[in-house]
């Protein structure tokens, strides 16, 4: 089973940014994926910047893949779409349907990212057909329904799991981090790089509820899938994916690629995740139960 590691969803400097690839390029990972996914006012990284960090992670010996922003409203969205499909070297990651479609146009394949709203065996199967090499699931999928999926995959479509990291649950065309702050989305002030992991938001009893991420509506807790190991290999499961955190990337690399290998126990892999992690974990949704859950393995 190989590791990837998500987009950035956060909205860091440009120093930050080429400083934590430089460590993923050492890091025990197969395949990363760079590019804006969230919001197309974030310009501390423009095309050319992310293809160059692509150059240097395929260098040190990974899959490099850019990926497509997610809501695209603009023309200026459309144009940074065509030039990412021009970028023929590296693999795409499609976010919505019109990035599909450039793709098919443009006989290259990709990856079906895990926005698509693919929830059944035909739509797996258009997608294969239109060039889809490999399909991410659907944060909010259970294993019951994954299941379901794979006994329809088409031949040679590698599957993908969301494993770690703050669910990303929703987009909007409104900043709700903005609008924390009664600002308006055009003069933001990039307010969101004020928490590169998110503004959390809290109940009245204090319980954390949601984060915002600029136009991106996240979990509060952090998904962990590391105690499903086996149920995900059971399942069929090529690839699982990590979200990048601001903090301990790397280790929470090592620890996944431990677990996988059978060097690290669940027990300690668990205890070592809760001590890095932003926040406490879940993985109700893995097993069919509201997503904040954790159940035990």
């Amino acid at each position: 089973m190989k590791l990837a590691l998500g987009p950035p969803l956060y909205y860091w400097l440009r120093q930050q940014m080429f400083d934590f690839y430089e460590t993923i390029a050492e890091a025990p990972v197969d395949i990363v994926y760079l590019g804006e996914t969230v919001c197309s006012r974030r310009h501390e990284l423009r095309l050319p910047d992310w293809v160059e960090i692509a150059g240097r992670l395929a260098a040190a010996g990974k899959q490099a893949v850019l990926a497509t922003q997610t809501l695209i409203e603009s023309e200026s969205d459309l144009k940074t779409l065509r030039k990412l499909v021009e970028e023929e070297a590296f693999l795409a990651e499609a976010n919505d349907m019109g990035a599909v479609r450039l793709l098919a146009e443009s006989r290259r394949p990709f990856v079906a990212g895990p926005f698509l709203n693919v929830y059944n065996g035909a739509t797996l199967a258009m997608l294969a057909r239109l060039g889809a090499t490999r399909w991410v699931m659907p944060v909010e999928m259970s294993r019951q329904a994954l299941d379901g999926l794979q006994a329809h995959r088409p031949a040679g479509l590698e599957t993908e799991v969301f494993a770690y990291g703050r669910l990303p649950l929703a987009f909007s065309a409104r900043c709700f981090t903005a609008r924390h702050y009664n600002l308006q989305k055009d003069d933001c002030q990039f307010k969101c790089m004020e928490y590169p992991d998110g503004l959390l938001i809290r109940t009245r009893e204090k319980e954390g509820f949601l984060t915002l991420n600029g136009i991106q509506t996240q979990s509060a807790r952090v998904y962990n899938l590391i105690g499903e190991i086996g149920e995900l290999r059971a399942s069929g499961v090529d690839i699982l994916r990590l979200s990048p955190q601001s903090q301990h990337t790397p280790e929470l690399i090592g620890i996944f690629r431990g677990r996988l290998a059978g060097t690290i126990a669940p027990e300690e892999a668990r205890a070592r995740l809760d001590a890095i992690g932003i926040a406490e974990s879940c993985n109700g949704f893995w097993h069919g139960k509201p997503g904040l859950d954790q159940i035990a393995a």
